[in-house]
């Protein structure tokens, strides 16, 4: 057992050793893209909230409200670039496994939770190219569209259902990780100077949190979509704002969230700098 464990680990340092730097550092640039993409939403989020313009949007939205901008299509295309960086790191800490998180069932799930998220960010990446390509904006909302696919298939409720609580359990697992600090464990700290520390603690703490609930209610629209069998039912980012505006104290609460996830993209971008990532030179 001993002896497989070390051969394992050996595979693994002799695979980091084949990562070019670069590599890393893409994978740097996609996680500042990501933050990029969540800091845009919550500022068109939270004028929508002050009443000076904006819209609670999603991805597609925000890409398309980016491309009408002076020089948005070229923030389109380092988005669109940034995050093909950050599905090549998801996709070799699933395949290459460089945190460690083993085959059994706890870190095959992990591992196959970043093939999941690779897809998503994937269908970001696209998006935002064929946008800036004038190709034409995302028609229609991609949750529905994948709850409709999924609705299709054999226990296609079961499958929605799945997803939906797979979708929450993210989200569980996001807000705890704000709400208690733990995230700053995958940040190089000792690099960073105190400002940049108590940046990164706050905004990730804010802004994971804030995440996590968006997640929560996301998860419960899917869920919906398979009580119902309707793919109306489903909902992503901007339905999940748009919700939170519906309830009392809507529009305070509104600006709470985009206020969340302006503090999410930040953390995203020092992650982006400061991220524990083991392949590649430092």
């Amino acid at each position: 057992m001993a002896s497989t464990m070390t051969a394992n680990k050996n595979k693994r340092s002799e695979a980091s050793e084949e990562i070019k730097p670069w590599v890393r550092r893409f994978g740097r640039l996609g996680f500042m893209a990501k933050g990029i993409v969540y800091a845009l939403i919550g500022v068109l989020t939270l004028m929508a909230a002050l009443g000076v313009g904006g819209k609670t949007t999603g991805t597609s939205g925000m890409f398309s409200s980016l491309a009408g901008v002076a020089f948005g299509e070229i923030l389109l295309w380092i988005i669109g670039i940034g995050l093909i960086g950050y599905i090549s790191w998801l996709a070799i800490k699933a395949i290459m496994d460089p945190n460690n998180e083993g085959t059994d069932a706890k870190g095959l799930i992990t591992r196959i939770g970043y093939i999941v998220g690779a897809v998503i960010y994937g269908s970001l990446a696209f998006n935002a190219i064929k946008i800036a390509l004038h190709a034409g904006s995302s028609s229609g909302n991609s949750e529905q569209t994948i709850s409709a696919k999924l609705l299709s298939q054999p226990f296609g409720q079961w499958l929605v259902g799945i997803v939906g609580a797979i979708v929450i359990g993210y989200g569980i697992y996001e807000f705890y990780q704000g709400s208690t600090g733990r995230f700053m464990k995958k940040m190089n700290t000792a690099e960073m100077d105190r400002h940049k520390r108590n940046v990164a603690e706050k905004s990730g703490k804010f802004g994971l949190s804030a995440r996590g609930i968006v997640l929560g209610l996301i998860g419960f629209f899917f869920i919906q979509t398979a009580l119902t069998a309707n793919p109306d039912e489903a909902k992503g980012l901007d339905g999940a704002l748009s919700e939170i505006a519906q309830q009392p104290y809507g529009q305070v609460l509104l600006g709470i969230a985009a206020v969340g996830l302006i503090l999410y993209g930040v953390y995203q971008m020092v992650r982006g700098r400061y991220a524990r990532m083991n392949f590649g030179k430092k």
